[in-house]
């Protein structure tokens, strides 16, 4: 019984110990209508230094699943950020175009701004703040 007691204290001690080093906060994303399982979903959480230029700050990469999906950016520090997914049909690790330039694979961005065009900065950003934060994405 003292053994129990012991491993739960420490679990509960340590537990505590991780939140206070905490660096930032968890920012979930939900992706609302993945279409089908092919593929894979790639995203990645800009700021305006890195947007439309490559990596992100923090990057994700899963195999699709169909419907909703959910991931984190974790330890993201307060600032001004935008979102932008991939649904890579192909697993090539880029966005595949038609002749005309239209994007042949599905995208989303957080702000769901799909205007003709490539998106600006401003139409997608948010800003973190010290909270733990929640975005929802359709592509």
């Amino acid at each position: 019984m003292k053994s129990l007691f012991l491993f739960f204290t420490m679990t509960v001690a340590l537990g505590w110990a991780q939140e206070g080093t905490k660096d930032g906060v968890t920012l979930t994303i939900t992706l609302e209508n993945v279409l089908n399982d092919q593929g894979d979903i790639l995203a990645a959480l800009h700021t305006q230094n890195t947007f439309m230029k490559g990596p992100g700050t923090a990057n994700y990469k899963s195999p699709a699943q169909k419907g909703k999906m959910t991931f984190t950016f974790h330890n993201v520090t307060p600032g001004t950020y935008g979102v932008s997914v991939l649904h890579d049909l192909n697993s090539n690790m880029r966005m595949d175009y038609q002749s005309n330039g239209m994007p042949t694979e599905p995208y989303g961005m957080s702000g769901n701004d799909m205007s003709m065009g490539p998106p600006s900065f401003d139409a997608i950003s948010f800003e973190v703040g010290t909270g733990d934060q929640e975005i929802a994405i359709r592509f």
